[in-house]
């Protein structure tokens, strides 16, 4: 059995797909059921059974002999949330209890970290574990994560393989349930649908013109080829970045989201909230060499034909991958 938990949400469901895909369907998805629009995403998946997130850890011990890899993908993810306890108790004491059964038990295993552990950027966005420490996140979410990989990476008992992977801007099918948290893509999309035109945040920063900030935008689908591999390949453990290793402007984004949906382009500025414009992360980029130097070799989708096929493909159908 293969567990994935967080298997309703975004990335989840995609691996769940992908898992389908090589022919793995001895699955088992953990996660909080109880979202029915979040439940459309592994509708049409096959898997063995669904396991609660809140009796996943107990039912883990119980059935560790059958358990061959365990991605644990599920966590709290939004930047906005305030509540420091609810990120410590689902983000970093659950995982850490997860840790300690895959260690136990000699299990593999591979969990979410994020970009956002990086903050600002000032010791840059090398996945360099000595300079793990230092980081300074801008939010809750990104300090629980940056918490638990400073965790994982002081103890002296670890699965004996195992990996953090710094998600870096990730887009693509499988979003429609995140709200405000969904990409810049698929609310440009329903903003283009719905208007005709869309609207960027300013730049507050004057190193950075109105539209001009950048980030890193991964797609989905290299995001499942990445875990894929690693499940595959179990060595040379570690914390890794998982983006494209380019950044590209929101104004690049926008464009080629109106390019996709051949509609004429119409992008206007409004200000960024005051309530989040001093944690606004300007600049993201993965340095993506120590991932590429463990024999990861595919190329990345660019900007261009990740947003053409998350459009054409998904968004304009109401597709599920």
């Amino acid at each position: 059995m293969i567990i994935i938990t967080g298997a309703a949400g975004f990335i989840g469901s995609c691996l769940v797909q992908k898992l389908n895909d090589e022919g793995y369907y001895d699955l088992v998805l953990v996660d909080d059921f109880s979202n029915e629009i979040k439940n459309k995403n592994y509708e049409t998946k096959r898997y063995s059974r669904l396991v609660e997130r809140k009796v996943f850890a107990d039912w883990l011990i119980e059935n560790h002999l059958h358990v061959q890899f365990v991605f644990h993908i599920g966590a709290r993810t939004d930047t906005a949330e305030t509540d420091v306890e609810l990120f410590n108790q689902l983000n970093l004491d659950y995982s850490k209890s997860i840790w300690n059964i895959c260690t136990e038990f000699g299990l593999p295993f591979v969990y979410a970290s994020s970009a956002a552990t990086y903050g600002l950027g000032e010791h840059g966005y090398q996945d360099d574990e000595s300079k793990i420490p230092m980081l300074k996140p801008l939010n809750p979410y990104g300090d629980s994560k940056n918490d638990f990989d400073i965790w994982a990476l002081k103890q002296e008992k670890k699965p004996y393989f195992w990996t953090g992977l710094k998600f870096f801007n990730v887009y693509g099918p499988n979003e429609y349930h995140k709200g405000r948290m969904a990409s810049v893509i698929f609310h440009t999309f329903n903003q283009i649908k719905k208007t005709g035109a869309m609207k960027l945040f300013k730049s507050h920063n004057p190193e950075f013109k109105d539209g001009e900030q950048m980030r890193d935008f991964v797609y989905i689908k290299d995001v499942v080829n990445v875990l894929y591999f690693l499940m595959h390949h179990r060595k040379d453990s570690g914390i890794y970045n998982l983006g494209t290793g380019t950044a590209r402007t929101f104004l690049d984004l926008a464009t080629q989201t109106f390019h996709a949906m051949n509609t004429p382009v119409s992008i206007s500025f409004v200000p960024t909230p005051e309530d989040i414009r001093e944690k606004y992360q300007y600049f993201t980029e993965a340095s993506m060499e120590k991932l590429r130097s463990i024999g990861y070799s595919l190329e990345f989708y660019s900007l261009e034909a990740g947003v053409q096929d998350y459009v054409k493909n998904y968004l304009l159908t109401n597709k599920y991958l």
